[in-house]
């Protein structure tokens, strides 16, 4: 399936609106990306145009982005690319919506304090925690090397 994969980086324009559907939760939010570039005549950053787009998250990253996000968050966004048309009251409009996969505070603007959110209930128990893996290879003896090697292999 081809996809437009986008990666935006800008500011949270809206509120999250976050509703509990029959598919699960859902969030959806502004994001105002606005390019910048430099002036060499007046010798200073300049804002050129702002692009809006309409984030939609869905299950666990909507609650996630409805409780950590508000107005002016600097973000980054990655997700779906959408570009519908429609004609409303004989206008048309077109809207570009990203459907996330994963959003984030731009760091590169502010710091942020990761919290991890619960786990949801589970009708099944939690397995019992495994014990880290030996990682480390053991040495070989020259001895067991050459034994290896000169042991034929069944194919099956």
């Amino acid at each position: 399936m081809n996809e437009t994969l986008v990666c935006a980086v800008g500011n949270v324009a809206t509120q999250p609106v976050y509703r509990e559907l029959a598919a699960g939760p859902s969030a959806r939010f502004r994001l105002a990306v606005t390019s910048r570039y430099w002036d060499r005549e007046k010798s200073t950053w300049t804002d050129g145009h702002t692009n809006f787009f309409t984030v939609w998250a869905n299950r666990q990253l909507a609650t996630n982005a409805a409780a950590s996000l508000s107005v002016g968050d600097p973000v980054v966004v990655q997700g779906r690319l959408k570009v519908r048309t429609e004609t409303r009251e004989g206008q048309q409009w077109t809207s570009a919506d990203i459907d996330a996969v994963a959003i984030g505070h731009d760091l590169a603007r502010g710091t942020a304090a990761f919290r991890r959110a619960g786990k949801p209930e589970t009708a099944a128990p939690a397995p019992p925690p495994r014990p880290e893996p030996n990682w480390e290879t053991p040495a070989e003896s020259p001895d067991t090397t050459a034994e290896q090697q000169s042991e034929p292999v069944a194919v099956t």
